[in-house]
């Protein structure tokens, strides 16, 4: 294609009349010459398309030959066309003084070019539409559909080895028990399956890939087809150019954010060593209590990841596209939707932690649930009950909730759990010996500490009868529950080898002169 000083003219200011976007006459789907001035009372689109049709005209008459194209004037015009003996003269073009302007050029630079161009496109058209030609064309067509078609039959034999490979448990020839030694997140069976996912997804991906790279290749051989493959090559290499520009525009941002998120890692690192050394007491700071590290080292941690991939998503290639911005308006409105529960949850799960209400491995009772804590999260608080039952509270319950902690006085200030428990007799029995029972029913009590003595105290002085409770103390808070059982059977034990019945005179009234019912 003639394209006379495109670049030079684009560059300079607009000449008035010319078309800063030229027209473009092509022959077959090959471009032969530019235009930027039509005829007078034409417009620049119509008189492109109909010199394209005279164009291809000519390029069908093998009567009119590429040699016998000259250029002859007739003021104002140069004129491009055919001179035969006996024939009136063929005109294909005119070009006059205001086009040639348009182009910085003389009518004679102009219209010689053009003169050249067109002999060169015929002669062209011509070759490409010989029988010579199209035989070559189909010869190299059966030629790479072959090797396609091979090809395709190579790699689907491939693709059923790997199958097979991957069914009894291997890999290009590699057991899967070699990665035993190896730690997988995921077991045998998933890896299989995971393994085969991959492998039918490149399987037809390198499929589509090549049929998309032959369709172009085939279009190409045949002349009314090779605009299209020049349409559709023209695709591909926009899409790998357009690929190659994107990760070459993205090193640098990608480079940032490795930078960034590297530093992020090791203050992770750094902080996560420093508060491990705060909870094993290899470090101490006045009023910062050990059970603090580990929640406070999580925090942190947070903190510094949230801090980490602010300051590394500007770097990100294409935060700034509609896409990133419609996925950060969708986790804001969900964030929005749950964040009065959740922060709700946190805020309680702070406090619940640095008031040091209980900490993991506590017996606490919290809302009418007693048990061991085996998690103290920020959004709740699980506690295993003496049933293996594992409840979930929300840390916005606990904190507005009254929280036990049997496990707090043994651990803080070195002092047993109390257990109490209470009996009602009447007046007749004499209280000396009721409290002699009851002392000596908890000292038998396993897990009852020597650090403090048990006592009884005569809590209510009733109409027909006396209540009394006994007190003891125990070093393990974990067997509260078992050491008040055991004091229970001590107690009936003891007042049954004295003949003492546990109930009260209004009970005894109501059922008459009944023999004492103690257990044996």
């Amino acid at each position: 294609m003639v394209q006379v000083q495109a670049a030079e003219v684009l560059e300079k200011p607009a000449i008035p009349g010319c078309s800063p976007d030229p027209q473009v006459i092509a022959l077959a789907g090959e471009p032969v010459l530019e235009v930027r001035r039509p005829p007078a009372g034409e417009s620049l689109r119509a008189y492109g398309e109909r010199q394209e049709e005279a164009l291809l005209e000519i390029a069908k008459d093998y009567a009119l030959q590429p040699s016998r194209l000259q250029r002859w004037e007739d003021e104002p015009f140069s004129i491009i066309g055919f001179k035969q003996p006996g024939l009136e003269p063929r005109a294909v073009i005119a070009v006059d003084d205001k086009q040639a302007r348009c182009f910085e050029l003389s009518r004679e630079e102009l219209s010689g070019r053009y003169l050249t161009a067109l002999q060169l496109a015929i002669r062209q058209y011509r070759v490409n539409h010989s029988l010579t030609s199209w035989l070559k064309a189909t010869a190299l067509a059966a030629l790479f559909l072959g090797l396609y078609l091979g090809w395709i039959r190579l790699q689907s034999a491939a693709n059923r080895q790997l199958r097979a490979q991957v069914d009894r448990g291997a890999m290009f020839g590699v057991p899967f028990r070699r990665l035993k030694r190896f730690p997988l997140p995921i077991g045998a069976e998933r890896l299989k399956a995971l393994l085969q996912q991959i492998r039918q997804v490149v399987h037809w991906s390198l499929l589509a890939l090549v049929t998309y790279l032959l369709v172009p290749l085939l279009l190409a051989f045949f002349p009314p087809t090779m605009a299209m493959s020049k349409g559709l090559r023209g695709q591909i290499l926009q899409f790998i150019g357009g690929v190659l520009d994107g990760v070459v525009e993205a090193i640098p941002g990608l480079v940032s954010v490795g930078l960034i998120l590297g530093i992020t890692f090791v203050l992770v690192r750094l902080s996560g060593a420093w508060f491990r050394a705060l909870d094993q007491g290899r470090i101490a700071i006045p009023g910062f209590y050990q059970e603090w590290a580990k929640p406070t080292a999580r925090i942190v941690s947070i903190l510094l990841v949230l801090a980490g991939c602010a300051a590394a998503f500007p770097y990100i290639p294409g935060s700034g596209t509609r896409v990133f911005q419609g996925a950060g308006l969708f986790l804001g409105v969900l964030a929005a939707l749950g964040s009065s529960a959740i922060a709700n949850n946190v805020i309680s799960g702070l406090m619940l932690i640095y008031t040091r209400a209980f900490r993991e491995g506590d017996r606490v009772e919290i809302n009418g649930v007693t048990g061991v804590v085996q998690e103290r999260a920020l959004l709740v608080t699980r506690i295993q009950t003496p049933r293996n039952e594992l409840v979930s509270i929300p840390n916005a319950t606990v904190i507005g909730a009254s929280v036990v902690n049997f496990s707090f006085s043994q651990r803080e200030i070195k002092q047993p759990i109390a257990i109490a428990t209470s009996v009602t007799l009447g007046y007749e029995v004499p209280w000396r010996t009721i409290h002699a029972l009851m002392l000596q029913s908890a000292r038998e009590t396993t897990g009852v500490s020597d650090l403090q003595e048990p006592y009884v105290l005569q809590t209510a002085l009733n109409d027909f009868h006396v209540s009394y409770e006994v007190t003891a103390f125990v070093s393990d808070p974990s067997r509260y529950r078992e050491s008040l059982s055991e004091l229970h059977g001590r107690l009936q034990d003891r007042f049954a080898e004295a003949g003492i019945e546990i109930l009260s005179p209004a009970v005894q009234s109501l059922r008459g002169s009944v023999a004492v019912n103690a257990p044996a």
